[in-house]
């Protein structure tokens, strides 16, 4: 398996007064190093150009992941796009961002902002082939890829905010390249600097944005393993198989529990060191064991991660909380949603009575469907997340 992978993360306003929004990002994953990005903008806003951006990203992404050409792409879209009945065309920009094993991106842009490339914290100018298809004018460029490379597309509402506002001419590429240089060296994520640019997009529209505005980041990063482990094993016999394929697999190690620290403490021949201090009065306290880099309680604590993970993919507006908190939930999230790439769960079935709800089925298992719903949320973060249950 290639040691890159890609992390991938957008943002979208739409235009003021409007509840659709007329840009649509479609991501479709090929195999495991191969992923099909499409940033789409429909002519206008509102309604109409929902359904032309929602039908050009989805017909491309899946085209293009099939191993279809960009010529039949294209042709398929002129054919299928619903003419508007006002201006008479059927029309929506695009970017497409292949990635191609992880080891090289095929940039194809019609008609939206040229895509910002940073290498090493500075703007990089790759080349670009003008291509005639279908009498569209389409660029396309080929670019072998490196640790830390960021890609940021975009729609034209980001270069158009500020104008007759902040700007006479909008907050022109050049700009925004400057703006992202800044940022981009924080260490942010792909999803978090998507929100930083939006975010400033917004504030320079004097929140009253006059059009749809999309930012999409691709950032190539190197593979992080993470292992969590969560609850014990339906039988105690297991405890010991369990605890050795935790602990033999690279990379970071998370346990949710307190049963199951005591469990691992044991394993590992550490004493449980609780901590009283409540950072946070709705999470409960961390511990620690050595050996180990975090231990937290178990049901409650998991899910405030799936409560920050469905947010990080909406509006993300509780980023603020997980990325700065010292609570166990926060400390999960940027382990989980921030540092890996690569997650193994491994799971124990044990049914804890406290956490049995009366007014549910019998058999409904609260700590299972957390495992599935925080598993669901980290695969549409990009993550690959093998379960385990024992």
């Amino acid at each position: 398996m290639n040691d890159l992978c890609a992390d991938i993360g957008y943002k979208s306003i739409n235009h003021a007064g409007e509840q659709l929004g007329g840009d649509h990002v479609d991501i479709v994953e090929q195999d495991d190093n191969s992923t099909v990005i499409v940033l789409a903008d429909g002519l206008g806003s509102g309604v109409k150009a929902s359904i032309l951006s929602t039908l050009t990203s989805k017909i491309i992404s899946t085209m293009m992941a099939e191993g279809l050409t960009l010529e039949d792409c294209v042709e398929t879209i002129a054919q299928t796009l619903p003419i508007c009945s006002v201006r008479g065309v059927a029309y929506s920009t695009f970017t497409i961002m292949h990635l191609v094993n992880n080891r090289e991106m095929e940039l194809i842009q019609y008609d939206n902002p040229m895509a910002i490339l940073l290498r090493d914290g500075k703007n990089f100018d790759y080349p670009a082939t003008e291509m005639n298809i279908c009498g569209k004018k389409i660029f396309k460029s080929v670019i072998k890829l490196c640790e830390g490379d960021i890609f940021v597309a975009m729609s034209d509402g980001c270069p158009h905010a500020g104008i007759g506002l902040a700007y006479n001419f909008g907050w022109k590429r050049e700009d925004i390249i400057d703006y992202m240089e800044v940022v981009s060296v924080a260490g942010y994520t792909a999803k978090t600097l998507s929100t930083i640019l939006i975010d400033e997009v917004y504030k320079l529209y004097g929140k009253q944005p006059g059009d749809d505005a999309t930012a999409c980041v691709v950032k190539i990063r190197k593979r992080e393993p993470m292992n969590l482990l969560f609850g014990p094993p339906r039988d105690r016999d297991d405890c010991n198989r369990m605890m050795s394929l935790f602990f033999s697999k690279e990379g970071k190690h998370i346990i949710c529990g307190g049963t199951t620290s005591s469990i691992a403490a044991k394993y590992l021949g550490k004493p449980v060191k609780a901590s009283l201090s409540f950072v946070q009065s709705d999470v409960p306290p961390i511990a620690e064991i050595e050996g180990v880099d975090l231990v937290t309680e178990g049901v409650i604590t998991v899910n405030k991660v799936v409560e920050y993970a469905k947010d990080a993919l909406g509006e993300n507006k509780l980023y603020e909380k997980w990325s700065f908190g010292h609570d166990g939930a926060s400390l999960i999230c940027r382990m989980l949603f921030e540092e890996a790439t690569d997650i193994n769960f491994f799971v124990g079935r044990a049914v804890n009575p406290a956490h049995q709800n009366p007014d549910l089925p019998i058999n409904f298992n609260i700590k299972m469907n957390l495992v599935e719903e925080l598993s669901k949320c980290l695969r549409q973060m990009g993550k690959h997340i093998k379960v385990s249950y024992f």
